[in-house]
């Protein structure tokens, strides 16, 4: 399928283990945005302008060879919610839910993110997918084991289905107070492995990826891993909410990540 969008200037992020399905972690750069959306912004609920975004998401759709209409995506909450997806919808009218899945090969299916981990999911041979955002609320909530289940009820075997965390905050980067201790040990005693002593007394630091990848493991799929990559530090490549907090506040925009089901030959 010919999109004419102009894709030469993405430069997605992808892993091996996802090889068989079409995918990846788009970075900020590629897009027409500017200012603090520069420049591949593809949020939809950022003050960036119409246009741009319908650009942006015209050339990430592009990448995967479908119609903009089929680069899907959900109005996310941060909780469990996953949607089953096998057939278009409006851009910007997604559901409420923070994880999609699909065996539909002429759909791509996304989530944004700007410091919260995008969990990209398929199944060895490629024929089902998912995509999950998984901030500490929504990982806590189960969005990541739901996301599997909802790729099992599609036909998928655990053992058989790999999942990549990508570009996200690290432990270093990711200093956190008591209150999101308590929270997330108060659901997940496992957890506290994850915490290292923080920067500043009465503080932590939070390896979200790694309590990502050993939630999905506790939950019997076949491989997890991490791109280890830090979010946060890395201007050029990734938008960051916590660096636009350290900074005063201000609009920001979100990088994408996608994926979409391999197409028979």
């Amino acid at each position: 399928m010919t999109t004419g969008a102009d894709t030469s200037r993405l430069s997605p992020l992808t892993s091996p283990l996802l090889g068989q399905a079409r995918h990846g972690f788009f970075t900020r750069e590629g897009g027409v945005s500017t200012g603090p959306y520069a420049s591949l912004n593809c949020s939809m609920r950022s003050g960036d302008t119409p246009e741009n975004l319908m650009e942006n998401r015209r050339r990430v759709a592009g990448h995967f060879g479908v119609v903009p209409d089929s680069l899907l995506g959900v109005t996310q909450v941060h909780g469990p919610q996953v949607i089953t997806a096998q057939a278009p919808w409006a851009p910007g009218s997604g559901a409420q839910a923070d994880a999609l899945v699909t065996n539909q090969p002429d759909l791509a299916i996304s989530v944004i993110t700007a410091d919260c981990a995008p969990v990209l999911f398929s199944t060895t041979d490629g024929t089902i997918v998912g995509a999950a955002h998984a901030g500490w609320r929504g990982a806590l909530a189960g969005v990541l084991e739901a996301t599997l289940a909802a790729m099992l009820h599609l036909g998928g075997q655990a053992s058989a289905i790999h999942a990549v965390v990508g570009p996200c905050i690290a432990q270093e980067s990711y200093e956190t107070a008591e209150d999101m201790h308590s929270a997330i040990l108060a659901g997940d005693r496992q957890a506290a492995t994850f915490f290292a002593p923080g920067h500043r007394v009465g503080h932590y630091q939070f390896d979200l990826a790694g309590w990502c990848v050993f939630r999905l493991q506790r939950a019997g799929i076949g491989r997890a891993v991490t791109l280890g990559m830090d979010t946060l530090p890395d201007t050029q490549r990734f938008f960051s909410h916590r660096r636009r907090t350290l900074a005063g506040g201000g609009p920001i925009g979100h990088q994408i990540s996608a994926i979409a089901p391999r197409r028979a030959a």
